[in-house]
């Protein structure tokens, strides 16, 4: 019995102690809630009675009036290389990937049966150049004797003919012969166009045709590149007005709308509305000197219709829609807030212009609108200390 009386007077100092701590470790924390600086801007947003908001300047600035659609990048030029002769593909001369100018060689084909053709279309030439000749001659002399009286005029009218024939053949011998050259040039299989070959699709060795529809690669000039996107139907007349007043400007950002690719001009709108989703379809031209927009791409076209200069212009969230119509609300001096019916102009990515309403300095709520009265007293905090509270 005494040791166990021992043992419980040892564990009660204990016991204290760590009361002591947690008290110590309690009033520790509220002092650093409440001194600590990154607290301060919370705590001054909620004095007695007043809502917290942020707010913002309106101010007189130029804002560019864009709109915005989704598009995909087309090459200038896609090409589909294909040999135009039957023959066994002999050599491949290019390598993946790689820019290549126009008339630089791509691939050969095995020439040999059309050079034989050729050469045996010079030949038929020739023979048929030495019988002109020799018909000459004959016709010469024909023509002679019957002067003399020695021949008949029906002897010279075959010779004549049988020259005339072969006058033909040589013609025709030179009509082979600028084929089977044809035939022979087009063994070497040579680029169309500059731009940047593509995967290769037949390899050294096989047997390729004329009438082959897979190709032995592709070919795509970049620079310059298009891009055709959708807008909206109701844009169309401000983008015949811009048009109007000269080259339009458009920038190609990537999906994410982050960053910028290149900036173009507007080259076309089409010439009828897609009446399915009541859009217009547009096409854009690019340099595209640094190969930053590559063919098949998904990108955001921003087209510039006009810019608005010296306007006001607010956050998008400060526009507030209410049974009177649009207003936004107003902090004046005192820290009083009163909504005040605004004319909008057009947006401008996360700004909007107001045409009527507005004033430059003017005090407009952004954010925490949803909890303002009239005549509410508010407290101006920034967006950051707004979203901790």
């Amino acid at each position: 019995m005494d040791t166990s009386r021992g043992g419980k007077a040892t564990h009660r100092p204990r016991a204290v102690l760590f009361a002591v701590c947690c008290a110590v470790l309690i009033a520790g924390g509220m002092f650093y809630w409440y001194w600590a600086p990154g607290a301060e801007p919370a705590r001054a947003a909620l004095p007695s009675g007043r809502v917290p908001v942020s707010v913002a300047i309106a101010a007189r600035q130029d804002v560019p009036i864009q709109v915005t659609g989704l598009g995909t990048v087309q090459a200038s030029f896609t090409i589909a290389i294909h040999s135009q002769v039957d023959g066994i593909m002999q050599q491949v001369l290019f390598t993946e990937g790689q820019h290549v100018k126009k008339g630089d060689l791509l691939a050969r084909i095995d020439p040999r049966l059309f050079q034989a053709a050729l050469d045996q279309a010079k030949a038929k030439k020739s023979q048929d150049v030495a019988m002109l000749i020799s018909a000459d001659k004959d016709l010469a002399r024909s023509k002679t004797l019957v002067l003399r009286n020695v021949t008949t005029e029906q002897i010279v009218d075959q010779q004549q003919a049988r020259v005339d024939q072969l006058k033909a053949s040589i013609e025709s011998d030179e009509a082979l012969i600028e084929t089977a050259q044809t035939q022979l040039d087009f063994t070497a299989i040579g680029a169309p166009s500059d731009g940047r070959v593509g995967v290769r699709l037949v390899d050294p060795g096989n047997l390729v045709h004329a009438n082959d529809t897979r190709p032995i690669a592709s070919l795509v000039l970049t620079q310059p590149s298009a891009v055709l996107f959708t807008l909206p139907m109701q844009v169309l007349d401000d983008l015949r007005d811009a048009m109007a007043r000269g080259p339009v400007e458009v920038t190609a950002y990537d999906q994410n709308n982050r960053r910028l690719l290149s900036t173009g001009t507007l080259l076309l709108i089409d010439n009828a509305i897609d009446q399915a989703t009541a859009t217009i379809r547009l096409k854009a031209m690019f340099d595209n000197a640094d190969e930053r927009l590559w063919p098949g791409e998904f990108v955001n076209a921003r087209v510039l219709l006009e810019t608005r200069r010296n306007v006001i212009a607010v956050p998008t969230t400060v526009v507030q829609r209410g049974p009177q119509g649009l207003f936004a609300w107003v902090v004046n001096a005192d820290n009083v807030v009163e909504p005040r019916p605004i004319a909008l102009g057009p947006p401008s990515g996360d700004l909007t212009v107001i045409d009527k309403g507005l004033a430059e300095g003017d005090r407009v709520v952004t954010d925490g609108q949803y909890k303002l009265q009239v005549n509410a007293r508010v407290a101006i905090v920034s967006p950051a200390a707004g979203a901790a509270k």
